[in-house]
C-alpha cells in the first residue's frame, strides 16, 4: 500500500538538492555574502602607530626592567585620534548555524508548496501529509538555535544577560496565564473549543477501548503546561526582540528614502498587526459586523478571514525577510559609530582594545543573523502548519467543506470482529492497530490544532512585539548617547 507515495519523490529530491547543490548556491549564503553588506575593517598596529605619531618601534619610555626581563606595557593611543576605518564587502563569513537554519527552511518551504500543489489537484485522502514533517523540523531547528544562544548569555558572568533572560522569562509566564484565562469574546483563538473537543473524543476513544477515563488531562493542566512552554519561548526570543529595537533605529537613522523608512516602520510593527488579527473586537467583529447603516451586511465569510489573516501573516513575513539586509547593514555600522563615540572621550586607549571593539562587530554577524531569522522561520512555519492541520484554506473563497463540523464517531469493533478465524489472529491484530492509529485522527481534530496553532502563532508574535518594543523604550530613552 502506498502510504507516502509522490511525496517521498519530492522529498528524495529535495534531499539529493541540500546535498548536491544548496551547498554551491545558498540563499543565506547569498543574503550575507553577495557585495551588497559592508563591514569595517579594524586598523593594524603599524596603521594605528603612524597615526599616534609613533612611527618607530623602540622600546616604551614606560617599559620597566625587572630580573633581567624587560615588562612591556600595551601601546596605547588617544582616544580622539583621527581614525577612519576601511570598509570591505561581506564576502565570506562563517556562517554554519545561520546557513543551515536559512536553507533547509527553504528547502522545507519547497517541499511543502509542492505538496499543497499535489493536495490540491490530486486530492489524496489516505496519504500522510509529509511537509508536516519538514515544518516540525523546521521548527525544532529554530528552537534548538535560539536556545544554543540563550545559553551563551547564562554563560556570562559579569553580564546582566542572565538576569534578563530569567525576568523576561517570569514576566512572559505571567503574561501566558493572563491570556488563557481571557474569554474567546476577545481573543479568539478556538483553544477553548480546541481542548473540548480533544479532551471529549479521547473519552470516547477510551471508552471504545474498554477503559474508563476523566479525560487524558485537565484543563488547568494543560494551560499550566502551555504557559511554561510559553514562557520559554518567551525567554528566547528576548534578546532578538532586543537586538531588532536597535537596528531598527539605526536603520531608520541610515534609510534617507522615505520608502524605505516607511517599510522599516511597517516592518517593526508587523508583529502588532499579526496581534490584532486575532483579537475580535477590533478585527473579526468588525468585519462580520460593519456598521454601515441599520443592517449590517458581513464584509466576508469566516473562512475568508482565516485565509486572509494567514496570507497577511506571509506577506509581512516576506517584508521582514526583504528588509534583513537593512537590519544587517545598520548592525555593522556600530563599529564606526563606537568609534565615532570613542572620538568624543578623553583619554587613552590600548591598540588592543581598540582593534577588538571594531572586529566583534563584523565576527558576531552571524549571531545577529540568527536572531533576525530564527523568530521570522518559527512565525512562517506555525502559519503553515496552521493552515494545513487546521483545516484552513489558501483561497479568497476557500470551499465549505472546511468549515464542516468534524465528524468524531470512532470505528466500530464490527471492522475486525467478522474476519475468519483459522489465520485470523494476526489479521485481528494488525487491523486493531490500523483502527487504532486511524481513531488517533478523531482524537487530534482540526479543531484543536486550529486553536493550539493559532495560539502560538499570535503567542510568538506577541512575544516579539514586547521585547522590540521594551529595546525600542530601552534605547531611546534610557541608554545615554
Amino acid at each position: 500500500m502506498g502510504v507516502i507515495g509522490i511525496q517521498l519523490v519530492v522529498t528524495m529530491v529535495m534531499a539529493s538538492v541540500m546535498q548536491k547543490i544548496i551547498p554551491h548556491y545558498s540563499l543565506a549564503r547569498w543574503l550575507l555574502c553577495n557585495g551588497s553588506l559592508r563591514w569595517y575593517q579594524h586598523p593594524t598596529e603599524e596603521e594605528l602607530r603612524i597615526l599616534a605619531g609613533k612611527q618607530h618601534k623602540g622600546k616604551s619610555k614606560k617599559d620597566r626592567k625587572y630580573n633581567g626581563h624587560i615588562e612591556s606595557k600595551p601601546l596605547t593611543i588617544p582616544k580622539d585620534i583621527d581614525l577612519h576605518l576601511e570598509t570591505k564587502s561581506v564576502t565570506e563569513v562563517d556562517t554554519l548555524e545561520y546557513q543551515w537554519l536559512v536553507d533547509f527552511t527553504v528547502a522545507a518551504t519547497v517541499v511543502y508548496l509542492v505538496t499543497e500543489v499535489y493536495y490540491n489537484f490530486m486530492k489524496p485522502t489516505q496519504e500522510m501529509n509529509i511537509s508536516l514533517v519538514w515544518c516540525l523540523l523546521v521548527l525544532s531547528f529554530a528552537i534548538k538555535v535560539l536556545f544554543s544562544l540563550t545559553t551563551h548569555y547564562f554563560k556570562v558572568e559579569d553580564g546582566g544577560e542572565r538576569s534578563v533572560c530569567v525576568t523576561f522569562g517570569f514576566f512572559f509566564f505571567v503574561k501566558a496565564m493572563a491570556v488563557l484565562i481571557v474569554t474567546e469574546n476577545y481573543l479568539e483563538f478556538g483553544l477553548e473549543t480546541g481542548f473540548t473537543n480533544f479532551s471529549d473524543s479521547a473519552m470516547q476513544f477510551l471508552e471504545k477501548q474498554g477503559l474508563e477515563s476523566q479525560g487524558p488531562v485537565s484543563k488547568l493542566t494543560f494551560k499550566f503546561f502551555l504557559a511554561i512552554f510559553c514562557s520559554l519561548i518567551g525567554a528566547f526570543l528576548t534578546f532578538p526582540g532586543l537586538r531588532l529595537a536597535q537596528m531598527h533605529l539605526d536603520a531608520l537613522n541610515l534609510a534617507t528614502e522615505k520608502i524605505t523608512q516607511t517599510l522599516l516602520h511597517i516592518n517593526f510593527l508587523a508583529p502588532l498587526f499579526m496581534v490584532l488579527l486575532w483579537v475580535k473586537p477590533i478585527t473579526k467583529d468588525y468585519i462580520m459586523n460593519p456598521p454601515l447603516g441599520k443592517e449590517s451586511i458581513p464584509l466576508m465569510t469566516e473562512a475568508t478571514f482565516d485565509t486572509l489573516r494567514l496570507w497577511l501573516i506571509i506577506l509581512l513575513c516576506a517584508l521582514r525577510l526583504a528588509m534583513m539586509r537593512n537590519h544587517l547593514q545598520a548592525y555593522l555600522n556600530l563599529a564606526q559609530k563606537c568609534v565615532d563615540q570613542m572620538k568624543k572621550e578623553a583619554g587613552r586607549i590600548s591598540t588592543v582594545e581598540l582593534q577588538k571593539m571594531v572586529a566583534r562587530v563584523f565576527y558576531y554577524l552571524c549571531v545577529i543573523a540568527l536572531q533576525y531569522v530564527a523568530p521570522l522561520v518559527m512565525l512562517l512555519h506555525t502559519t503553515l502548519l496552521l493552515k494545513t492541520l487546521g483545516n484552513h484554506s489558501w483561497g479568497i473563497y476557500p470551499e465549505y467543506s472546511s468549515t464542516l463540523p468534524v465528524d468524531n464517531s470512532l470505528p466500530s469493533h464490527s471492522v475486525y470482529s467478522e474476519l475468519p478465524s483459522p489465520d485470523g489472529k494476526m489479521k485481528v491484530t494488525v487491523t486493531q492497530i490500523t483502527v487504532a492509529l486511524s481513531s488517533l485522527k478523531n482524537i487530534f481534530t482540526p479543531l484543536l490544532f486550529r486553536g493550539l496553532l493559532s495560539f502560538l502563532t499570535w503567542w510568538i508574535a506577541a512575544c516579539l512585539f514586547s521585547t522590540s518594543l521594551f529595546g525600542l523604550f530601552y534605547h531611546q530613552y534610557l541608554t545615554v548617547a
